[in-house]
């Protein structure tokens, strides 16, 4: 049996209506096709989501508490991005709608890249206690200050990654470029808002449940990295064409359904088309309705040819061409007719997304385009087809509308012409890292999560590389040699980038190993990884960089060039 729907595979009437058909149809009935893979993913996704969001944020409140120094201070971090991440699911409504992929990742992802805004307050704070013993609220309104200073900086560059999505073609990149930019907005918002007031109305109790951090010191693990700099750029120089010959060719595949379970009731209702009939896909052909008989006839009939063709059905095969128009009943025609254009049916034995079929279709079409200038293939796998087509392109504009959006953001915070080339350079190689892992390891990666990783990378990591950059940069016109500036720098961020980092990763990781959606699980799986390679990149990578150009960065950034080695 075909059905035909009113609206769009993914459309909400869609969605009611292969749901309805479900409650009507008894057991031993099984409905295939699109709308009902989009309908599982959406029913899976919206049913896992509080889950992600428990699983978030435990894992982060836990690698919070090993990392600070109260048993409260966890709970005002996740209290005040909690409030952030509700003020931006709750202005989506400005949107009219998101993506059900959108709404299932906003809050873990929302939670991961903007907690380090958080831990720089409270590192401020800390420090502007000491000076101002008797005045915390003076001290808290100079860390705001200073805070909001260094978050503008690397939020912005985070806003930019996000905003590089909706570049893609793909209408999910918009979505969720634009619905997390608006969250880290209200993040920055919230951080320098709500978090200070939660710390200054609860000082003395975060002063009374203060233990001992799990990481007392970093200074030793500090001197170690920059002691033995050389290693770490020998490392770099040895991994490089690994990571590139990885990065480019690890695979992708474009068939949604392969993303779910296989119990799931779209896929056991494939695998049954596939057991009982040998067919996996359908194809459409939209033809000019006033085509001659004798043409359609033909052209179905070379298409019946095209290997891989189980059957075709059209208005001629199911009523015969030699029945007048008139005497077709109007259910019929009304089905298979619409103004100037004309459905038939292709049965295929091949599956979506798979190069048999690719060729099936570029033949269907050079068939059908030969009867019918103006005919169009449709169907789920043309569909997938045109996501392949458009996924490199997709993945190209992405990544090039963030780099440079990064890259200048980046001059223009440092005046520096050097430092956005060696910034950008080593979280691209750690991009590289990550997304080479899978081609190792033979793994294949949906298609979204191999466009959107990139950017999203890139811009919540590279306020890594921004924080250290900007302490690295004052020690040095404070008069300390290029040794002393970026041990003082390494010393004094490593532990806030650590905590940043692992942040991330708990938020991330977690999610990815409960998600039974492959396209949120994959996503979440090269976010978390990606957050340790940049987190270890920017650590040991970066300062040999420093150390190396040093020279050409005096010389290259604004109000440094007096400066000598």
């Amino acid at each position: 049996m075909i059905v035909l729907f009113d609206n769009t595979t993914s459309s909400d009437e869609s969605m009611n209506a292969v749901a309805e058909m479900r409650k009507l149809a008894n057991k031993q009935c099984f409905i295939s096709g699109m709308s009902g893979v989009v309908n599982d993913i959406k029913d899976v996704a919206l049913d896992e989501l509080p889950i992600y969001v428990v699983i978030a944020a435990v894992l982060s409140f836990l690698v919070l508490e090993f990392t600070t120094e109260s048993f409260l201070v966890p709970v005002f971090f996740l209290l005040s991005i909690g409030i952030a991440i509700l003020y931006n699911l709750g202005s989506n409504v400005f949107l009219g709608q998101v993506s059900y992929i959108t709404k299932a990742l906003t809050a873990v992802l929302q939670l991961g890249v903007t907690m380090d805004y958080s831990i720089f307050l409270l590192n401020s704070y800390e420090e502007y206690k000491e000076k101002y013993t008797e005045d915390k609220n003076r001290a808290m309104g100079h860390a705001i200050a200073s805070t909001f200073k260094a978050v503008v900086g690397s939020s912005v560059t985070t806003v930019a990654g996000f905003a590089a999505l909706c570049f893609m073609t793909f209408a999910l990149g918009r979505d969720l470029g634009i619905v997390m930019a608006k969250g880290v907005i209200i993040g920055v918002v919230c951080c320098v808002t709500i978090l200070p007031s939660l710390i200054l109305a609860f000082d003395k109790q975060i002063e009374k449940t203060k233990h001992r951090p799990l990481i007392k010191s970093v200074d030793g693990a500090s001197n170690f990295i920059i002691k033995n700099h050389w290693i770490w750029l020998l490392v770099f120089l040895v991994m490089l064409l690994p990571a590139i010959h990885g990065n480019n060719n690890t695979k992708i595949y474009y068939d949604i359904a392969k993303s779910m379970p296989s119990t799931l009731p779209s896929n056991v209702a494939t695998d049954k088309l596939k057991e009982d009939f040998d067919m996996s896909t359908m194809h459409m052909i939209m033809m000019d309705s006033n085509m001659d008989s004798k043409d359609k006839r033909d052209m179905l009939d070379a298409i019946d040819n095209v290997k891989g063709v189980k059957w075709t059905i059209s208005m001629n095969s199911l009523v015969g061409a030699t029945v007048p128009e008139s005497m077709i009943p109007k259910d019929i025609k009304s089905m298979l007719q619409s103004g100037d254009h004309e459905l038939a049916f292709i049965c295929s034995e091949y599956e979506s997304a798979t190069p048999q079929v690719n060729k099936q279709i570029a033949k269907i079409n050079k068939i059908t385009k030969s009867y019918d200038k103006t005919s169009m293939v449709i169907g789920e796998a043309p569909l997938m087809k045109d996501l392949e087509d458009v996924t490199n392109i997709d993945i190209q504009n992405v990544n090039v509308a963030s780099i440079a959006a990064i890259f200048i953001i980046i001059l223009i915070i440092f005046k520096s012409i050097s430092l956005p080339v060696i910034l950008v350079s080593i979280i691209e190689f750690a991009i590289a890292v990550n997304m080479a892992v899978p081609y190792y390891q033979g793994v294949s990666l949906p298609f979204v999560a191999s466009i959107v990783i990139g950017t999203i990378q890139l811009g919540a990591t590279v306020d890594y590389a921004i924080v250290y950059t900007s302490r690295y940069l004052k020690e040095r016109r404070n008069g300390k040699n290029k040794l002393e500036a970026v041990s003082i720098a390494h010393k004094s961020n490593m532990l806030s980038i650590i905590t940043s980092a692992l942040s991330l990763f708990a938020a991330t990781y977690g999610v990815a190993c409960y998600s039974q959606v492959d396209m949120i699980g994959s996503i979440c799986t090269l976010l978390a990884r990606g957050a340790v390679i940049s987190m270890i990149v920017v650590l040991t990578l970066l300062p040999t960089m420093f150390l190396i150009f040093d020279k050409v960065i005096c010389k290259t950034t604004g109000g440094m060039k007096h400066i000598d080695n």
